[in-house]
């Protein structure tokens, strides 16, 4: 067994507590999905955002998901001048089989501008 991180990031439209916890949640079940993971399979994940959003923690998003047993951690992005705004990311890291290139990393809203790299035409 491997372990793997699987990388997702997305912006929100305000800083309120409802709309980061919503998004952040849309992003959780994105890459829950894209991934297929079982939260058991879950070693840890982090969660940053931008410094213009301070409404709520978006690690709050997994517990209300009953993700409770998973170690989670909150931080603040380094405000790089000219950067994407009120944008959340997320690193999963999971026990699986995959390889490296199996992983499918999710990019939502205004984030898909970071890895347009991985935009299917």
């Amino acid at each position: 067994m491997s372990v793997r991180a699987i990388r997702g990031a997305t912006t929100v439209i305000e800083n309120s507590r409802e709309s980061i916890l919503k998004d952040t949640e849309k992003l959780l079940l994105a890459m829950q999905k894209a991934n297929n993971i079982n939260t058991k399979d879950i070693i840890c994940i982090f969660f940053s955002m931008t410094s213009d959003l301070n409404a709520a923690f978006p690690a709050e998003a997994a517990r209300q998901l009953g993700w409770c047993e998973v170690p989670l951690f909150d931080m603040q992005e380094i405000p790089v001048p000219g950067s994407l705004s009120k944008c959340i990311r997320i690193m999963i890291q999971i026990n699986c089989q995959k390889s490296q290139s199996e992983v499918k990393h999710c990019y939502l809203r205004g984030a898909l501008v970071l890895r347009k790299d991985l935009i299917k035409d």
